[in-house]
């Protein structure tokens, strides 16, 4: 069952898709939350961008789920996606892959606190939530932003997934942060060896860069897994593909 919140962030209206268990208004049960980025490609494919959705309520249903999802839209003015899901400036390492200086992000953390400090509060007093017990997913630079609000709030948040998770934008700031801040979360890590497509360089920084975080997590006492997937890009085909493995993490 999927149902529509309208919510305010950064004085824009925004849509959250929220899934619901199919016992859900049958039964007494308080259940878990997932909160998940880039609304739209979560749920049907009528909205996605790119027109590729991850069917994820296709894969609740299948399971039986006893999880409520709230995926929360993308702003999909200009570089506002990025601004949202990136909690610093970008820095060296994202100009050593793309090649390019960038000035953007650094609305990532205000983000977070958002999603902590009002959406959850709603979400909990609308939804039978098990009100301690919340979960965070992304793809790409929603994988950055899932990471970082483990890190950030490891009190709220107990499993972490992060697919094809894009540091490299914020690559020395979320491995100082990995590194440093033992998450209590578990953790949920993915990557292609062709994110890139046919640019293998970049696709090898990509692998590196996620490596990289991976270590600092192991190494900060963080309990993390990453699946390195042989062949997989970075698009909807392939991180649809893969969503099941994912959902099998949250729900084991």
């Amino acid at each position: 069952m999927l149902e529509v919140l309208t919510v305010s962030v950064f004085n824009q209206e925004r849509k959250v898709r929220i899934y619901l268990p199919e016992d859900y208004y049958s039964s007494h049960k308080r259940y878990p939350v997932l909160y998940m980025h880039d609304g739209q490609n979560v749920f049907g494919a009528e909205e996605a961008i790119g027109g590729v959705s991850l069917d994820l309520h296709k894969h609740l249903y299948q399971f039986k789920s006893d999880l409520i999802v709230a995926a929360i839209d993308q702003n999909t003015e200009g570089e506002e996606r990025i601004n949202e899901y990136c909690p610093w400036k970008h820095g060296d390492f994202r100009e050593l892959l793309l090649g390019y200086k960038s000035g953007s992000g650094g609305k990532g953390s205000d983000y977070a606190d958002f999603i902590v400090n009002e959406l959850k509060p709603l979400i909990d007093g609308i939804y039978k939530t098990m009100t301690g017990e919340n979960y965070m997913a992304g793809i790409s630079l929603g994988g950055l932003l899932s990471v970082y609000a483990g890190c950030k709030y490891p009190d709220v948040f107990k499993r972490i997934a992060g697919m094809s998770s894009a540091f490299y934008r914020n690559q020395e700031e979320i491995e100082k942060l990995a590194g440093s801040t033992p998450s209590s979360a578990k953790i949920y890590l993915d990557c292609g060896t062709a994110e890139a497509g046919e640019n293998s360089k970049i696709s090898e920084l990509f692998l590196e860069s996620n490596n990289a975080v991976y270590e600092k997590l192991k190494s900060s006492g963080s309990e993390v897994e990453l699946r390195i997937v042989e062949g997989a890009g970075h698009n909807y085909t392939a991180f649809k593909e893969r969503i099941a493995g994912v959902m099998e993490f949250f729900l084991n």
